[in-house]
This record gives structure tokens, C-alpha cells and sequence, in this order.
């Protein structure tokens, strides 16, 4: 078979656009690692939630407990993915890299899985492997559903342990707090949780996977659909973060690290790529400055690689964007200009302190201006 057998061969074209009104496959490996594996066996089973639960003790329906053990596992979560950026976020905000590797694969993938062609040898250093997929199917030689990232993978076995993102970064600040850096910031303050939840619940639904909905949109009424309800919610947050800094009040919580990750794609990805063009997020005043304080804050904007965003989705996206090339733009300095957020009052980690740099080996290659700055 030929090379260019081969590539259509794995295309992605038709895996993402498949007509009508886009809709994501939430069903994940539900397996969670626990400060307790016991006692989560024992517990009452838990429902399945889209968005995850801090407060849930116990498994969902045939899923296993793994035990808490630093060393032990090894985080996959690409740089150009939104679901996967946030895991990053929240790791390093919580300083568990000595407890929790990283592995980045590079930004474009095909049909199969996402690959650790960063490396010198096209290979992960630590896991030896090529493909993310490789460990999906150690554990389950017929995995039926789409390599994702964030995954957790067991590193002893080279089994994956979990990719069900919404409850990962719920347990890095629940199950892994004996292993916190000191000063790390309470990500799920016991007191705001059930504020919290459906704060979340709507930033998911309409804006995390809203943009998707449009992007994929297969009908002309689908995305016009998809369009009003995503600028409906960024509406409803532009009002919301006129008089509160952060999402949930005067510090940081999970709700803005998961908000962060779309808005930080947005001009550069989402409003051209997936159409959701009514405005660009630098013109809405209220969202913008909030982006930028959060970009401007360690552990959010120092995580960021603009250059892999953006291939991600233009090269991998053939339904979209066939021609699969990749736009120059936006200009990235005016993420680094004055935000004037601190009028509102408030610190992003209360009592705690913020992370020290990242780690020369983590971080990010690509355009970031944080970076191109110094």
C-alpha cells in the first residue's frame, strides 16, 4: 500500500462532521484513583456525570478504584486540547509534577490516536511507545470508542487507567491532597461546591462543547442553533464577571480553569474555524480582561502553546478545513496588556501561594508571548 493509501486510509474526514446537530460521546473510562480504594469499592455506586463530582465517594457501575501512589502514574494530556490543557492547569496550580508525570503528544493525530512524535525518537521517554492508543488497547484489546486525551496510564502495566476528564481534575484536588504543593489553592472550596456545579454544567453545554456544536454542525439549522445558545452563555458570563472576579467570587476555583481553556482558543481557533463569529472574545470587554488576568496568572497562560492549538484543529479537521492550512494570525501581544481586573478586589489563590516556573523540560515550544516576551 502506498504513503498516500496510507494516510487516506486514517483520515479523519467524516469522523467529525456526520450531519445534523453535533453530539459528544461522553461515555469514559469511569475508573478512578482514590486516596482510598477500599472504602470507594465499598461506597454506594455513583450516577455518571458529564461534568464530574468532587463530592462523589464511591464508582460508577463497573468501574475499579486504583490507589493514590506517587511515581506510579503518567498524565498524557496533549497542549492542543481543551479538555486535556485543563488537567495541566490544574496540575501544576496543585504542584503535583513530582507525583504525576506528563506526556505531551504533538498536536496533529489521525483516526487512530494521538502520537508522541514531540521526541527525538517518536516515542514517549517514559512509556517507550508511539501511540497513545497502544495503552488503550494493553487494557482493552477492543476498545470501541476515540483515543482522548486526558488519559492516566498506569505505568508499571502500561494500561490506561482513565480518560474520564471531568472527574480527573476533581480528584487531583480531592484524592492527591496529602501530595499538594504548599500554598496550593483550594480548586473546590467545600462551601461553593453546590454554586458551583451548575455554573459548570452550563459552561460545558454551552460554551466548552458549544463551540464544538457549532464547528460540527452538519445542517445550516444546527449551527444557527449551536450559534445563539454558545453567545447566549458568553452573554450571561460577560454579565456575570462585571462585579465578580473570578467565576465563583474573589479567588480561583475548577470553574475558571475549565472556562479558561475555550477562551484562550477562541480568536485564534474557534472563531474562525467553528464560525462562531458574532464577536471576537477581545470585544467583549468584561471576558477579555478576565482571560487576560487569568493568562497573566502562574499556572494558566504558561501552559499555553498557541502554535499547536492551532495546527491541532486546522490540520486535524479535514471536515472543516480541507485545505488543512493554518492561519498566521491572531497578533498575540495583547494578551500580555493591562487587564484592570484587581480593581475588583480579590487574589487568584486566597491564602496560598502562587506555582514557581515551570520546569524547563514542561515547558511549552511553541508561540506564547509570555515566553517570546523575555
Amino acid at each position: 500500500m502506498g504513503e498516500q493509501s496510507k494516510e487516506a486510509e486514517h483520515s479523519t474526514k467524516g469522523a467529525y462532521v456526520t450531519g445534523g446537530e453535533f453530539t459528544r460521546d461522553t461515555n469514559y473510562i469511569e475508573d478512578r484513583i482514590v486516596a482510598d480504594p477500599a472504602a470507594a469499592r465499598a461506597a454506594r455506586p455513583e450516577a455518571h456525570s458529564p461534568i464530574g463530582d468532587p463530592r462523589i465517594a464511591g464508582l460508577t457501575e463497573g468501574a475499579q478504584a486504583w490507589p493514590v501512589e506517587p511515581g506510579r502514574y503518567r498524565l498524557v494530556a496533549a497542549r492542543a486540547c481543551p479538555w486535556a490543557h485543563r488537567s495541566i492547569i490544574v496540575r501544576r496550580l496543585l504542584g503535583l509534577e513530582d507525583a504525576i508525570s506528563l506526556a505531551t503528544p504533538g498536536p496533529v493525530h489521525d483516526v487512530r490516536s494521538w502520537t508522541f512524535d514531540l521526541g527525538p525518537d517518536g516515542r514517549d521517554p517514559v512509556l517507550g511507545t508511539e501511540r497513545l492508543q497502544e495503552h488503550y488497547f494493553k487494557r482493552f484489546p477492543d476498545y470501541p470508542r476515540g483515543i482522548t486525551v486526558p488519559a492516566i496510564v498506569d505505568v508499571p502495566s502500561g494500561q490506561v487507567v482513565t480518560n474520564n476528564y471531568p472527574q480527573i481534575t476533581f480528584d487531583l484536588s480531592t484524592q492527591w491532597r496529602p501530595f499538594h504543593r504548599d500554598g496550593a489553592p483550594d480548586l473546590v472550596p467545600e462551601a461553593l461546591v453546590e454554586e458551583m456545579l451548575p455554573v459548570i454544567e452550563r459552561i460545558f453545554k454551552e460554551v466548552n462543547n458549544g463551540v464544538y456544536r457549532a464547528g460540527f454542525a452538519g445542517s445550516q439549522r444546527a449551527y444557527e442553533r449551536a450559534y445563539e445558545r454558545l453567545f447566549a452563555a458568553l452573554d450571561w458570563l460577560e454579565d456575570r464577571l462585571a462585579g465578580s472576579r473570578y467565576l465563583m467570587g474573589p479567588h480561583l476555583t475548577e470553574a475558571d480553569v475549565r472556562l479558561f481553556t475555550t477562551l484562550v482558543r477562541f480568536d485564534a481557533v474557534y472563531h474562525g474555524h467553528f464560525k462562531c463569529n458574532r464577536n471576537k472574545l477581545t470585544e467583549m470587554p468584561n471576558l477579555w480582561a478576565y482571560a487576560r488576568d487569568l493568562f497573566q496568572t502562574p499556572g494558566f497562560g504558561d501552559t499555553v502553546d498557541f502554535d499547536q492549538i492551532k495546527r491541532h484543529y486546522y490540520v486535524v479537521h479535514e471536515d472543516v478545513n480541507p485545505t488543512q492550512v493554518v492561519p498566521a494570525g491572531p497578533d498575540l501581544a495583547n494578551w500580555l496588556s493591562e487587564h484592570g481586573r484587581e480593581r475588583l478586589g480579590g487574589s487568584p489563590f486566597g491564602d496560598g501561594t502562587p506555582p514557581g516556573p515551570v520546569a524547563a523540560e514542561e515547558r511549552p515550544p511553541g508561540a506564547n508571548p509570555l515566553y517570546d516576551a523575555r
